[in-house]
């Protein structure tokens, strides 16, 4: 299989963020390969994000189906699974609708995809300030994801500013000695549909907090592998207040992940099927 040569489709959740919504969906019109479908998994947001969707594709010629759910509280797997299903593409791309891409973002993931194995990618988490401080000219010129740039609007000088400097070679180097597990990481990760669709998708029981995790630990159960590329494939990660974290929310999922581990499932039983 040659994910350069398939139908691409990318896909990413989103919540009553609009100007979030809005720079990241300026980044994918700012890649440099154009041929992709966006589905953008909505978990119940307004009519202010409906007329984001609308003028992105009006000004930018983006592809966009915006798969919408009635707002019940956080059902982010759910509305990713209804995404999947409805995915033109053999090979799917995810983010986050907080996480600006890379301009080589989609081009980058299917350099480096392959058959049987996924892609485990990175961002950078940017502070608030900074989060606010970014137009969209700066993502579509390319300039905010350069050190100097960042540094210059209130970056901190750290290690993880190589996950934006490296480039492609360094980061191939870095990514083979990185301690971080190359896990299905959802703000930047990839893999086939088919094995997605084998997987059942994302376990619906889940809420906030390892669920993404979940689905490559299953997806590794299958023999799928994964690969770092968190230094190559980049995105800015903006900041934003969690207010669905809960503790207890949190430790049934470690319980499911427990059990993943333990039995070597590969399907959950809780996925699209059930749709």
């Amino acid at each position: 299989m040659n994910a350069e040569a398939c139908d691409i489709s990318v896909i990413f959740s989103t919540y009553r963020q609009p100007e979030w919504l809005r720079k990241v969906l300026c980044g994918f019109a700012a890649q440099t390969r154009k041929d992709f479908e966006i589905l953008v998994a909505d978990d119940g947001s307004g009519e202010e994000t409906a007329e984001v969707i609308r003028s992105a594709r009006r000004d930018y010629g983006l592809a966009i189906d915006h798969v919408w759910q009635r707002d019940a509280g956080f059902r982010k797997c759910r509305i990713l699974n209804k995404a999947i299903a409805r995915a033109r593409g053999a090979y799917l791309i995810f983010t986050d609708g907080d996480c600006i891409p890379h301009p080589g973002f989609v081009a980058r993931h299917l350099q480096l995809a392959g058959p049987g194995r996924f892609l485990s990618g990175g961002l950078l988490r940017l502070p608030l300030g900074l989060s606010h401080r970014i137009e969209l000219d700066d993502i579509a010129s390319g300039r905010a994801f350069t050190v100097r740039w960042l540094r210059a609007h209130g970056m901190p000088l750290t290690r993880e500013l190589l996950k934006i400097g490296a480039g492609l070679r360094f980061g191939a180097a870095l990514d083979r000695i990185s301690p971080a597990t190359a896990g299905w990481n959802g703000h930047n990760a990839s893999g086939w549909k088919k094995h997605l669709l084998d997987a059942n998708g994302f376990d619906e029981r889940m809420g906030y907090g390892g669920e993404d995790r979940e689905l490559g630990e299953r997806l590794e159960n299958a023999g799928i592998c994964s690969k770092r590329i968190r230094h190559r494939v980049p995105c800015l990660h903006l900041d934003h207040p969690r207010g669905y974290v809960d503790a207890e929310v949190r430790a049934a999922n470690l319980a499911i992940r427990g059990e993943t581990r333990r039995t070597n499932r590969t399907r959950t039983n809780h996925g699209i099927a059930q749709l």
